[in-house]
Formats: C-alpha cells, sequence, structure tokens
C-alpha cells in the first residue's frame, strides 16, 4: 500500500512538472513574440512622432488644428519675409553697383570726346582701352541685375502667397507684417530702378555705344572669337 501510494505521489509530480514545463515555454514564446510587438509599436510611433515634431514650446495635444495651422502660417511668412529682404538686398547692391559703372563710363565718353584733339595716338588708343573695359563692366553689371531680379520677383510672388495663406488662416498680423514687407521692398527698389532710368538715358545721350570706333571694336573682337585659332597660325 505505502508503495501503490509512492508510485502514485511520484506520477503526481511527474505530471505537475510537465504541466509547469508547458506553461514556462508557452510564456517564453510570449515573452519573445513581446520585444518584436514593443518594436513595431515603437516604430508606429517614431514616425507618428517625426511627423509630428513642431517646434513648439506647447504640446501638439493641447493645440487644436486651427492653432497648429496658424502658427505655420506665421512660419511660412517669417521664411519668406527672410527671403525676400535677402534677394531685396542683393538687387539694390547689385543696381547700384550697375548705375556707377554706367555713370562712370558716361564720364570716360564724355572726356575722350571733349580732349580726343588734343590727345596723342597712343594716348587715344590708351583712353579707348579703358572705355573698352568699362563698357564690358556695364555689360557684366547688367547681366547681374537680371539675374537677381529674376530671384526677386520669384520672392515678391512667394510672399504675396505667405500673406494669402496667413490670412485665411486666421493669423492677420502674420499676413499684415508680409504685405508690409512686400511693399517696402517693391518701393525701395522702385527707387533705384529710377536712378538706372536717368543713368542709361544719360549714356543714350552720349551715344558712348553707338561710336564707330566702338562699333569696328566690336566686329573685330566678334570675327577673332568666330575664327578657329587653327585658322589664324601661319603655316
Amino acid at each position: 500500500m505505502a508503495a501503490y501510494r509512492r508510485k502514485l505521489f511520484a506520477a503526481g509530480l511527474s505530471c505537475a512538472a510537465s504541466l509547469i514545463n508547458r506553461s514556462t515555454c508557452q510564456s517564453g514564446r510570449r515573452l519573445a513574440v513581446l520585444p518584436t510587438i514593443l518594436k513595431k509599436n515603437w516604430m508606429t510611433l517614431s514616425v507618428t512622432g517625426a511627423l509630428c515634431a513642431v517646434p513648439f514650446f506647447q504640446k501638439p495635444e493641447n493645440l487644436s488644428h486651427e492653432d497648429l495651422v496658424r502658427r505655420a502660417s506665421s512660419l511660412v511668412t517669417d521664411s519668406a519675409n527672410t527671403y525676400l529682404s535677402q534677394t531685396t538686398l542683393a538687387l539694390l547692391d547689385s543696381l547700384t553697383v550697375y548705375v556707377k559703372a554706367v555713370n562712370h563710363l558716361v564720364r570716360l565718353h564724355k572726356s575722350y570726346v571733349a580732349s580726343i584733339s588734343k590727345l596723342s595716338p597712343v594716348e587715344e588708343d590708351a583712353l579707348w582701352q579703358v572705355i573698352l573695359r568699362q563698357r564690358q563692366e556695364v555689360i557684366d553689371r547688367r547681366k547681374d541685375c537680371k539675374q537677381f531680379e529674376s530671384c526677386w520677383i520669384m520672392a515678391i510672388k512667394l510672399s504675396e502667397l505667405a500673406a494669402e495663406a496667413a490670412f485665411n488662416a486666421g493669423s492677420d498680423q502674420a499676413s499684415v507684417t508680409a504685405q508690409n514687407s512686400r511693399q517696402l521692398a517693391q518701393s525701395q527698389v522702385e527707387h533705384v530702378q529710377q536712378q538706372i532710368l536717368e543713368a542709361e538715358r544719360q549714356l543714350k545721350d552720349s551715344k558712348a555705344e553707338d561710336t564707330e570706333r566702338l562699333q569696328n571694336a566690336l566686329s573685330t573682337a566678334v570675327e577673332d572669337e568666330d575664327i578657329p585659332d587653327a585658322y589664324l597660325r601661319e603655316d
């Protein structure tokens, strides 16, 4: 009887051990799956967090969609104003340099016309070379003006769109600021453009670019550029 009890007790221990092992294996499998689930959830939260990573001092959960759009429109107007101010400064500088170059060319040509009868052939040729270099300077500065003007025009359009977006979002102050910045930039550029019109009028009146000698020099330069060097060498 005692032997039977010992066998029954041993069988119970074996069954209990088997159940414990099975439970442990299942728990281990659950624990093995758990990091994968957490990893997937973490990746999802990371993507969501990156999309919502807006540089606000207040938590996004405490802001409505209207607040977020309003603040975003303010950021857009700030960026547009910065781009407009930089392109305006670049354009104004290039226009000012262009005006100075044109005025200098006009003065050189007037001096050339006034003193041509008093100059020796060598002095006349030296002064004419200075005029040609100054004319090339005018051409280069004119190209710079066109380049910066295209950027400035784009900045004006961006400022208009940013002001409209801010107004539609309810950010009235940002919209007004963008409009004021645009009007100031346009007035400054228009002021310098008036100086350009006057300088170019004086250039036209001086006929500095219409002289026969200049046309001959330009024709010679074009011919030299068109003819390959191989044909200019003596056999």
